[in-house]
């Protein structure tokens, strides 16, 4: 099997989903951060992942993405384990993390290029994609420009298109929206939409709960560690009473901060 073919599925001629956890259980020292979690996102699936603050939404991401090991259970991207086949389970996924994670001393084009180099592309096939991200999103004009140059909405295009620059099958967005105004909120969903479109599987976590209602497609919600609800968007709404805020209020669960949106 060549190091890009996919993983084999169950035998019944289904792929394997593009996102599968198993009695997953995350702990720091006394702290079990989660309790033995079950979900499976399917390929092509624009999935929402819910939760208030400290729920357990970044650790899931972490382990996932392989920035974190399990405690127990097991995890697997597109029918990869991500403990014993981290490179292949890392390379099918591009992440775009809430907090900003970029060497200030670069170009914003030189960035986007090193960037595709860790991945392994050639060079000029990386500088192709840069220039076609950069100009996707708007950056194509400050393209010589450092980090510290840009604005906040600028920075967060840039943060986008660099987990998009290896062309991964799974997209994760952490936040993605966070800070940015109207204009630029709606730009970034259409462009997601394209891509869901495209047969892109996008994972979001996001605390505008209008986000999640006009984008996804199947949802979960974390809380303390498990899932408490998933399933079809409808169906989560349903059982929430029709309102998704249901799940984050105060007064279900003692000292929860609110949720913005």
């Amino acid at each position: 099997m060549s190091p890009d073919a996919p993983a084999l599925g169950d035998g019944s001629g289904a792929s394997p989903p593009a996102v599968a956890v198993s009695s997953l259980v995350k702990r720091y020292g006394q702290v079990e951060a989660l309790r033995g979690i079950d979900l499976s996102i399917p390929a092509g699936a624009f999935f929402g992942l819910l939760g208030p603050n400290g729920a357990g939404k970044s650790t899931l991401i972490n382990i996932v993405t392989g920035l974190a090991s399990p405690s127990s259970g097991s995890a697997s991207v597109l029918g990869y384990d991500v403990v014993r086949e981290y490179r292949r389970t890392r390379r099918r996924i591009g992440l775009s993390p809430q907090e900003f994670n970029f060497d200030r001393f670069f170009s914003i084009q030189d960035l986007l290029i090193y960037q595709g180099g860790y991945f392994g592309m050639p060079r000029r096939e990386a500088r192709s994609r840069a220039e076609a991200l950069l100009s996707r999103f708007g950056l194509w004009e400050k393209r010589h420009e450092k980090i510290t140059r840009l604005s906040g909405g600028m920075k967060r295009r840039l943060q986008i298109a660099k987990a998009m620059i290896h062309d991964p099958p799974i997209l994760i967005l952490d936040e993605p929206t966070a800070g940015v105004d109207v204009e630029l909120r709606r730009d970034l969903w259409d462009y997601w939409r394209e891509l869901n479109a495209a047969g892109r599987t996008i994972l979001l976590t996001t605390h505008y709960l209008e986000e999640a209602l006009v984008l996804c497609e199947t949802l979960a919600v974390i809380d303390l560690g498990s899932i408490i609800a998933s399933g079809s968007r409808d169906a989560v709404v349903e059982r929430a009473g029709g309102d998704l805020s249901h799940y984050f209020l105060k007064e279900r669960r003692p000292g929860l901060v609110e949720v913005r949106g």
